[in-house]
């Protein structure tokens, strides 16, 4: 397609198992199956960088977590990031005649900064709930506020499940959704656009609208997958710390299995809302008519393990946390298109751009989506996960993570898929794990010094450079990538 509009969906923590377009038999998602449908579905997409900002800043600007310098919730891009010659997906599309729009969470830093998009409608995360932003106003104007889950009833004791007591109407999804509509509907620029539309929703709280909740049975959730004593208990027990925070409040040293199914039917049901809200967005593309002109991208930023290995919310590389759905919609390509080829959500910023005609920058880390038209995807042998306190190499079967805690883990997926037998703990894989090791080692030093490029001071031999050997010589800075 020439030009086409592209809208980028994302929810914030869905992980993949809770869709029935991936096979969820216990919830309904109609809206997003259609995506699936009518297009392709990536059965094997994985967050590298499983936490909100961290994974955000890899999609925007297509370098892993190393190069970006965020690694954590706690970081962001320097202010000058443009100086230093990187660029984000919106600025590039924006230099093409794409009128670029975020609406929803978006996780920047200042939250209000524009980061290449021209216009914003914003609301945050739920549990940043003294930013005043529109979602703030919108609340207002109806004499209502942000509300932190321990001012519901059950909080604690629910460890996080609970009931909104602001309406469906005034809920964080529904209002992303009736503005990601709106500005479908009002858009009226002569050039096509690229909007992303962030979602707060399904993350904690676990804080449904009750007449989606009603639709939930607690007694089909999945159970959660167990823990497997003597793991990962440092790793537990950064969590629990963690979440005893304020910006969560709950102790979840007691974690029992109907705390887990309770926590699982909240998620389902905000996942349900989501989806109706997705039904909306593309109801004013029909309405429009530019569903037949716009390229569709669903995914999100990483995944929630929902009681998994007695844990909650994300940040490790086991399945629940990393394994995302990913779905793109393109008009005149056939629809109902599977693909089991492995793919990082980082892979969506260069495809982004193709779709919209740019060229993709060459320092990116990330290969265009397989199975969709695009150029340029090559072969990946590999994953990387980088985080401030983890690291992942993952071939498609075998997986190894080595924590900060000390605590090094080897799966065989294809025979293990949920992850209950540590392969170090015996013998017989020596051969698997330093392979994997040796290329995880190697794509870490890579990336170390692909991240200070804005300290070379040349790309030549200065030994034969004339101007060099002259009084007030000054390097080029900075450097292009």
């Amino acid at each position: 397609m020439a030009r086409p509009n592209i809208l980028f969906i994302m929810p914030d923590q869905l992980r993949a198992d809770f869709l029935s377009c991936y096979g969820a038999e216990f919830i309904a998602t109609p809206q997003i199956d259609s995506l699936a449908a009518d297009g392709v579905r990536y059965a094997r997409a994985y967050s590298t960088a499983p936490v909100c900002v961290t994974a955000r800043l890899n999609l925007l600007t297509g370098l892993n977590s190393i190069r970006t310098g965020v690694l954590d919730n706690s970081q962001f891009l320097r202010p000058d990031y443009r100086e230093v010659g990187l660029s984000t997906w919106p600025e590039l599309l924006g230099a093409c005649g794409y009128y670029t729009a975020a609406i929803g969470k978006m996780d920047f830093y200042p939250w209000d900064a524009e980061i290449g998009f021209q216009h914003r409608v914003v609301c945050e995360d739920k549990r940043w709930l003294h930013i005043n932003d529109d979602y703030a106003h919108f609340l207002a104007e109806r004499g209502r506020r942000k509300m932190h889950g321990d001012e519901h009833p059950g909080y604690r004791e629910n460890r996080g499940a609970i009931v909104s007591i602001n309406p469906l109407e005034c809920s964080w999804d529904y209002f992303v959704g009736q503005e990601a509509a709106r500005f479908i509907r009002e858009y009226d620029g002569e050039g096509p656009f690229a909007a992303m539309v962030g979602f707060p929703g399904p993350h904690c709280p676990y804080d449904p609208s009750p007449e989606y909740l009603e639709r939930v049975d607690e007694t089909e959730m999945p159970p959660a997958i167990p823990e497997v004593a003597g793991d990962t208990p440092r790793l537990r027990q950064s969590t629990i710390d963690s979440y005893k925070l304020p910006w969560n409040g709950v102790d979840y040293t007691e974690f029992t299995e109907a705390h887990k199914r309770k926590i699982r039917a909240h998620y389902a049901a905000l996942v349900m809302q989501i989806d109706d809200q997705v039904g909306g967005i593309l109801q004013a593309l029909r309405d429009t008519g530019r569903l037949e002109d716009t390229v569709i991208i669903f995914a999100s930023d990483h995944g929630d393990y929902l009681g998994d290995h007695n844990l909650i919310g994300k940040g490790s590389f086991f399945e629940g946390s990393i394994h995302v759905p990913l779905i793109v919609r393109i008009p005149g390509r056939a629809g109902g298109q599977v693909i089991d080829e492995l793919v990082a959500l980082g892979d969506i910023s260069p495809s982004l751009l193709q779709c919209g005609g740019s060229a993709v920058p060459d320092y990116m880390d990330f290969l265009p989506l397989p199975g969709i038209g695009l150029d340029g995807r090559g072969s990946r042998e590999y994953l990387f996960g980088m985080m401030n306190d983890g690291w992942m190499a993952y071939d498609g079967r075998w997986k190894l993570c080595k924590y900060a805690t000390g605590e090094h883990l080897l799966f065989d997926l294809a025979e293990d898929p949920t992850e209950q037998r540590n392969l170090l703990k015996g013998e017989g894989h020596r051969q698997v794990r330093d392979r994997l090791d040796a290329a995880l080692t190697n794509e870490i030093m890579r990336s170390v010094v692909a991240s200070h490029h804005d300290k070379v001071v040349s790309g030549t031999d200065l030994s034969s450079d004339l101007d060099f050997g002259e009084p007030g010589w000054k390097r080029v800075y900075p450097r292009p990538l």
